[in-house]
């Protein structure tokens, strides 16, 4: 049997969050509650609990999250959270950490806001990289926006106040209510059609999420991204964040500042004019001095005042640099003879003409040093092989035998028989004298008297 595992409570409570950090569910979750025990913490963290009727979360929100708040949480709101639910591992004690907070009562909204923000951001249609530029000189500006709120008002001021040479094109739409959303649409694909304005802006005044809830519609932002003329967003005050306002090539906090953010300025454009020009007069002025002074300087210049006394002595020194190259031309050219010169006769050296005279004699004088080897080695060879006939005719026994001594041999003449000891009476032996060669038969063994005493 196994023993049984023991675990330490740090582990025990690692083990419980990593199960918790798993899970699908509680790694993003809405959750709706009021605040309890609320601290705002000089480290900028909040802390507080959530509590219904039935039950209680501990929650923490980061500063990090919580400066993006669009209101102020304090003791007894209602709220809507998103986040997660993880375990405190010093504590052992599980708590709710939010990263995202809304009042309720706008709840459905917000929820809806976040999904469709989250969705097209994933999409890229947020992307820095679609943003089109704003031109800096526009001709025209379209404002699409309510023709009787205050905020076409604030536009229109501004512009005029601003750059008054600008034209202005107004597409009045509806900016709130259920048929707000398709009538901006509309006029923002109107506006493409008829390809008239360098530049759009959609928005209106502030208000509460429902009433700038058309600008949070989906269709709006697809509009606004399809749109060919860079579109300023201008909806609400400067806290309001619409999903027109991701989707649109700039955002501007307000009508007003839209307006700015539009057009230049046609006081500052003037003055900026004036200082150029003012300065751009002061370079000219210092270039003429530079110019007029450096024309001082060569009317005083001695080359202009005698101009012949500088011509002779670059003519003096013409002629020596003549002299000079030419001499050098001579130089060279003798030079080059003797190159040349040394060149031919290392050439000839390789001539084919006289590398096969040169290999012709080579070979002459090879083939009479090789006959002349040839003949002194036969002419050794042939002493050599007299002295050897001499020498093995003085050895020959057919020499001893033709002084009477003879060779016997066994019947197959096969074995030189030396002693009486080899034969026996009765025995064939061949005798070889001279002139031939006998055959016998043994008769008698006699052995040598002087052998024998011995």
């Amino acid at each position: 049997m196994e023993p049984q595992r023991i675990f330490s409570i740090k582990d025990l409570n690692r083990y419980i969050r990593m199960k918790m950090d798993s899970d699908s569910l509680l790694s993003d979750v809405w959750i709706r509650g009021e605040i309890s025990n609320f601290t705002h913490h000089s480290s900028g963290h909040m802390y507080f609990t959530l509590k219904d009727e039935g039950s209680r979360i501990k929650a923490i929100m980061f500063a990090s999250h919580n400066q993006r708040l669009p209101f102020r949480p304090k003791e007894g709101s209602r709220v809507i959270a998103r986040g997660n639910v993880t375990v405190y591992e010093r504590d052992g004690q599980y708590q709710f950490y939010a990263t995202q907070m809304q009042p309720d009562g706008i709840g459905s909204l917000y929820l809806a806001y976040e999904q469709l923000k989250e969705k097209l951001e994933k999409e890229g249609l947020f992307a820095a990289d679609r943003k089109r530029p704003i031109p800096e000189f526009p001709e025209t500006i379209g404002v699409i926006t309510s023709p009787t709120g205050a905020a076409v008002r604030d536009i229109m001021t501004t512009l005029e106040r601003r750059y008054p040479r600008a034209r202005i094109i107004l597409a009045p739409v509806l900016v709130q209510g259920k048929g707000a959303a398709p009538s901006i649409v509309k006029a923002i694909r109107t506006m493409n059609e008829l390809d008239e304005a360098d530049v759009l802006i959609v928005g209106r005044g502030g208000g509460s999420l429902e009433e700038l809830w058309a600008f949070n519609e989906e269709m709006v932002a697809r509009a606004i991204r399809a749109s060919h003329i860079p579109v300023i967003s201008a909806v609400g005050h400067e806290t309001d964040f619409t999903i027109a306002d991701f989707a649109a090539d700039l955002r501007a906090a307000t009508p007003t500042a839209a307006a700015e953010l539009a057009v230049p300025h046609a006081g500052e454009l003037k003055a900026r004019l004036q200082q150029r020009e003012r300065l751009l007069l002061q370079l000219l002025q210092q270039r003429v001095k530079r110019s007029r002074q450096q024309l001082a300087s060569l009317q005083r210049s001695p080359v202009l005042l005698h101009p012949r006394r500088y011509m002779l002595q670059h003519a003096e020194r013409l002629d020596m640099l003549r002299q000079r190259l030419s001499g050098n031309l001579r130089s060279r050219v003798q030079l080059n003879r003797e190159k040349r010169s040394r060149m031919y006769h290392a050439l000839m050296r390789y001539n084919p003409q006289e590398q096969l005279t040169g290999a012709r004699s080579r070979n002459d004088a090879a083939r009479r040093q090789l006959l002349q080897s040839m003949q002194n080695i036969l002419k050794d060879k042939k002493s050599q092989l007299t002295s050897g006939v001499r020498h093995l005719d003085a050895l020959s026994p057919l020499k001893v035998m033709a002084r009477g001594y003879s060779l016997v041999y066994d019947e197959q003449e096969k074995r030189l028989i030396k002693s009486i000891h080899e034969v026996q009476p009765g025995d064939v032996v061949q005798i070889k004298v001279n002139d031939g060669q006998l055959s016998c038969q043994v008769w008698e063994l006699k052995e040598d008297a002087q052998e024998h005493g011995e």
